[in-house]
């Protein structure tokens, strides 16, 4: 698995993505929310999308390939409106091999794979519930590595995220 050198965008997400991953779909684009606090390379964004009464806080975290700047991912956590599930959204660039999904590593073990649900004018989503087991992983990992393919004739593309600082920033979550 190639991976390509990064740079990590912290706080650098454009308002669209913002807006994509914490607002539901189909929402006009705003500005981003409200930083509430950072946790390594993680940081928790809070807004009140369009038409909602309540504020909605995500867990979220951007990585750019800095040699490729197309090849990128946003990785949002976040609870329902019921707080009953727990929500992992990734958003990856327009152009990736939508058949293929994209597979998660953790600390070197595969995890699982999950194929894409939507694409949008920003990108294409893979969303999954995060159950016990995966919270757990989550929480006690180092780094993850969610790959993806580009073409059939290309490799799999490694993006490394860092996972320190991830249960510290879920538990801030309201």
């Amino acid at each position: 698995m190639g991976l390509p050198r990064l740079y990590r965008s912290g706080l650098v997400a454009s308002a669209l993505a913002i807006a994509a991953l914490v607002a539901p779909a189909g929402a006009q684009q705003q500005q981003p929310g409200t930083i509430r606090s950072n946790h390594g390379a993680w940081s928790v964004i809070c807004d009140t999308p369009a038409g909602a009464s309540a504020e909605q806080c995500a867990l979220m975290q951007n990585v750019i390939a800095e040699d490729r700047p197309e090849v990128g991912l946003s990785v949002v956590v976040l609870k329902t409106a019921d707080r009953k599930a727990k929500i992992l959204r990734i958003l990856a660039p327009l152009g990736v091999l939508l058949k293929d999904g994209m597979e998660l590593y953790v600390d070197g073990n595969n995890i699982g794979r999950a194929y894409f649900t939507r694409c949008f004018s920003e990108g294409c989503y893979v969303e999954v519930e995060i159950d016990e087991e995966l919270m757990k992983i989550l929480r006690a990992g180092k780094n993850a590595v969610f790959a993806l393919r580009e073409s059939a004739d290309q490799d799999r593309v490694g993006i490394p995220i860092e996972l320190a600082g991830f249960a510290e920033g879920y538990d801030k979550l309201p």
